[in-house]
């Protein structure tokens, strides 16, 4: 809350507490936290919530059977946990942590999105092998499309004409024609890709590839690969750093792992950064001091100073931490 608006400019802190825990009392103002993020555990179906601060793990919440992935929805007022087993969403609330409502009757949600028009929601179903688009307001759905191997993640150009999917066990992206709701092309890439992320320029579609340690960049109207650039041993996702230039990749090794960052003016990384445990999904901070990541084999969430360059604190979580998520985040392109 901003306080200049309320109290005046000399009013002592402990009198602005006392006004505050009034208007808490009161029902004036919501029982959220400063700043809370909300890290998923997929094999416990859990979610950790962490204070931004303190760096410390103030509380869990009961999720759903294999939850694989979260992501906020387009306003952040909720996040997303994507249940596969239990085929349902599970809507939680990013200010406090708690449980806002359940989506059932989502069949095997694996990665999900929203459209950037706002109009479909995309969920590929990875053991299903197919990709199923809901109607974005209702959840209605609307269509099933087959996605042969294993369909993972998903990306899409700004219009919101198309959704590309990685298909990580035939080494291939799929386009879906969201006008049509049919798939477009399927293309060849590099072994077992996993993270897909389009470029500023919209024309650029990066992919990792854990098989190769590469990003793959693919010019994806013309549906050809352009380039492979070297990251590190199992090349796996890729997050913005939010100043429409720079990508985090992490690469996700068993054995240690790291974070590259990419530069898409000149396809080249500039920089690397050593994040054990596997790290998987991102998040920055809005103010770009801070990179956030799961470390998927290491039950923690890994804090990286983005100014010294180092691990900055490694917070113990659950166990396969996938998602991270809170509201301070960096723009996401």
């Amino acid at each position: 809350m901003h306080n200049s608006g309320m109290f005046p400019q000399k009013t002592s802190t402990s009198t602005v507490r006392v006004a505050t825990a009034l208007l808490l009392l009161a029902g004036l103002l919501p029982a959220a936290h400063a700043g809370l993020a909300i890290a998923l555990n997929s094999a416990d179906g859990t979610v950790s919530l962490i204070d931004t601060e303190s760096y410390k793990v103030i509380g869990k919440s009961i999720a759903c059977k294999e939850p694989h992935h979260l992501m906020a929805t387009p306003d952040d007022k909720s996040v997303i946990v994507a249940c596969s087993a239990s085929n349902q969403l599970v809507y939680f609330d990013p200010l406090t942590g708690k449980e806002q409502k359940r989506v059932r009757n989502i069949s095997d949600p694996y990665q999900i999105g929203f459209s950037p028009d706002g109009k479909w929601f995309v969920a590929t179903s990875l053991r299903l092998d197919r990709v199923d688009i809901y109607d974005a307001r209702s959840l209605t759905l609307k269509a099933r499309i087959p996605a042969p191997r294993t369909p993972s993640h998903i990306a899409f150009d700004d219009a919101g004409r198309f959704a590309f999917i990685t298909l990580q066990d035939s080494n291939e992206v799929m386009a879906i024609n969201l006008q049509t709701l049919k798939k477009e092309w399927v293309i060849p890439v590099g072994p077992t890709p996993a993270g897909i992320l389009m470029a500023p320029d919209n024309r650029h579609l990066m992919v990792g590839i854990m098989g190769e340690g590469v990003v793959e960049v693919i010019d994806w109207q013309a549906q050809k690969t352009l380039r492979k650039i070297p990251t590190d041993t199992a090349a796996h996702n890729l997050h913005p750093r939010g100043d429409g230039r720079h990508y985090f990749v992490s690469n996700r090794s068993v054995s240690g792992g790291s974070i590259s960052l990419l530069d898409t003016k000149t396809w080249t990384v500039i920089e690397k950064y050593d994040v054990p445990g596997g790290p998987d999904d991102m998040e920055v901070r809005a103010d770009g001091k801070e990179l956030w990541a799961t470390a998927r084999f290491g039950r923690r969430v890994q804090v990286i100073d983005l100014t010294t360059k180092q691990l900055k604190i490694s917070i113990p979580v659950g166990s396969s931490p996938h998602g991270v998520f809170f509201t301070g985040h960096a723009p996401r392109k």
